[in-house]
């Protein structure tokens, strides 16, 4: 493994300290009895609450001052300044403590624990002045340290800030500890979960768990996640939505089910998109679509209240009020009403006119459903900020749906759009056995035309349906999009603690890459810092530009124990390539 100058450094620091006999990462625990937020906050009114404190985190800056030395450490909650004194911490004559072990081998990023006292310093810091510290873990990477500089305006510039999307979603670890204000997306979604979790529970509806290892897939149109039973000697798939279990429960007599689950679907990735999510889904006997409108305007209502304290919500530059009622269209009046064509009345072949006049691109294996899908996607969704049903969807784009009480060929189906994109689905359940299964087949006629989206036919939820299920309404709600509105997040990713992201590439081998070249090995580290870990990024550079590259680089990394190449060796290198 090829170890920067700095990983280096803190390796040998770890083995002086087991030297030392200091265990660097002890087993016993470390009593916590105060936090960074409680002391910031309540010393100034309770300051005798705070004669003694023990509390831990980790060391995100250091001042040392001689005798003395300042550090911030932060946990949890924020950051609070400490004060070490020499002669606090080691009152003895032994001052290794302090000389040898807090001076030289602790680093930014180690975590510590620390008893003492709250005081104020003289210019006004709320401060913990150390009586005593103990190394509970050792950091052996460099944290990315960001700086901040204010120039004559009073304007704040950030330096080395830990940016960078990719790198912030694969060490999410990284990324919480120097972007804290991340944390707040995760906490909010934490509450909105919980918030919903209260409504449904207030209904006196049951939380279930579904198989999440399903025999046959289905409940959405998906593309799925396949894998194979050893012991059974079956394929099994990673369930694409819980619709089908749920309501076999409703036909065993629970007249109230919901899951958070986790949904797996094989398919594209985008800031909207991920293939691993989680969802709500609802389902109430003796309701329909109407009653569940009524259900998700007054949850959602309550979820931004819960978190903002308003149903008002800035996302982006909108400011999005979820306070009922929310606006309703029906599917073909929300078309005509963008694009000023009536499709209600249209055939397959007509629709497929139509998407060719409106620009909208379909394939020969799009059915009537589908080809409506794309013309609403393309033409009506990003025009919805605002909270938003989309109801009365055509028969043939929801195989699970009950067909409409009055409308011929549409079903009882509704979707909430919000900031552009769905949020929730919602039917009059299906709960005719022989129409489904009449569905079932069109779908699989669907799946042979070459839609990998079409539903299974699944003979076992057909027999839960022929012993009866009430009438029904069922709901699913996106967790991770309403998340993203609720906190305000641009893409999927940022509420998402880890997610689904490309092999990360493998760092090329430098000292092997670089071989019989003649650089010293204490130079690799520079052109790795420099991305020039392989002959052919070398053969690239001029001498001149590399000599400088180089020399700059050892310098920003202040190694000033490695001597810089001259222009002569640099020109060495490049010869033997």
């Amino acid at each position: 493994m090829q170890l920067s100058e700095q990983e280096k450094i803190r390796r040998q620091a770890l083995e002086d300290l087991v030297k030392l006999g200091v265990d660097p990462y002890p087993a016993d625990l470390f009593p916590v009895n105060v936090s960074a937020r409680d002391i910031l906050e309540n010393y100034p009114k309770q300051k005798i609450e705070y004669k003694s404190v023990s509390i831990a985190g980790r060391i995100m800056s250091r001042r040392i001052m001689g005798n003395a030395s300042f550090a911030e450490l932060q946990d949890a909650t924020g950051r609070i300044q400490i004060y070490v004194r020499r002669d606090d911490i080691c009152p003895d004559e032994d001052k290794t403590l302090y000389n040898t072990v807090f001076k030289k081998l602790l680093d930014i990023g180690d975590i510590i624990g620390v008893q003492g006292y709250v005081f104020t310093t003289k210019t006004g810091e709320t401060s913990i002045h150390v009586n005593s510290f103990k190394i509970l873990s050792k950091s052996l990477r460099p944290l990315p340290i960001v700086k901040e500089t204010v120039d004559e305006s009073g304007k704040v510039t950030l330096h080395d800030a830990f940016t960078d999307p990719e790198q912030r979603y694969r060490m999410r670890y990284v990324d919480l500890v120097v972007n804290p204000q991340v944390k707040d997306a995760f906490v909010k979604r934490t509450k909105l979960v919980n918030s919903m979790r209260e409504y449904l529970n207030g209904k006196g509806y049951l939380e279930v768990e579904t198989p999440i290892l399903q025999p046959l897939y289905g409940g959405a149109a998906a593309r799925p996640f396949k894998t194979h039973h050893n012991t059974l000697d079956m394929t099994l798939y990673l369930r694409i939505a819980n619709e089908l279990y749920l309501k076999r429960l409703i036909v065993g007599g629970i007249e109230g089910v919901y899951e958070f689950s986790k949904d797996f679907r094989n398919e594209g990735m985008s800031r909207f998109h991920n293939p691993e999510f989680t969802q709500v889904e609802l389902y109430v006997a003796y309701k329909d679509y109407n009653w569940m409108m009524d259900l998700v305007e007054e949850m959602v209502e309550k979820v931004a209240i819960d978190l903002h304290g308003t149903t008002k919500v800035q996302v982006g530059e909108n400011v999005i009020d979820f306070q009922r009622p929310w606006k309703r269209f029906t599917m073909y009046e929300a078309i005509e009403h963008f694009t000023g064509i009536d499709i209600s009345e249209m055939s397959e072949e007509d629709l497929r006119a139509t998407c060719k006049q409106l620009n909208v691109k379909v394939d020969d294996s799009m059915g009537k459903g589908k080809l409506i899908d794309e013309i609403f996607g393309e033409k009506c969704e990003h025009n919805l900020i605002q909270p938003t049903y989309i109801t009365d969807y055509p028969v043939e784009m929801s195989p699970l749906a009950k067909k409409h009480r009055t409308k011929p060929g549409l079903v009882e189906r509704f979707e909430a759009i919000c900031n552009r994109k769905e949020i929730c689905n919602a039917f009059s359940e299906l709960n005719d056995p022989l129409d489904q299964r009449a569905r079932f087949e069109e779908q699989l006629e669907l799946g042979k035309r070459g839609d990998d989206e079409a539903m299974t036919l699944d003979e076992d939820y057909l027999r839960a349906l022929e012993y009866g299920m009430p009438p029904t309404a069922g709901l699913g709600i996106g967790i991770d999009r309403l998340a993203m509105i609720m906190t305000n997040s641009s893409s999927i990713q940022d509420v998402i603690f880890f997610p689904q992201m490309k092999p990360e590439k493998k760092a090329a081998n430098i000292e092997v890459e670089l071989s019989g070249l003649g650089i010293r090995e204490e130079l690799l580290p520079i052109l790795q810092k420099l991305s020039l870990t392989t002959k052919t990024k070398l053969k690239e550079q001029k001498a001149s530009k590399l000599f400088n590259d180089v020399c700059g680089t050892r310098k920003k990394m202040k190694l000033e124990n490695v001597k810089n190449p001259t222009i002569e060796e640099v020109e060495g290198w490049l010869s033997k390539l």
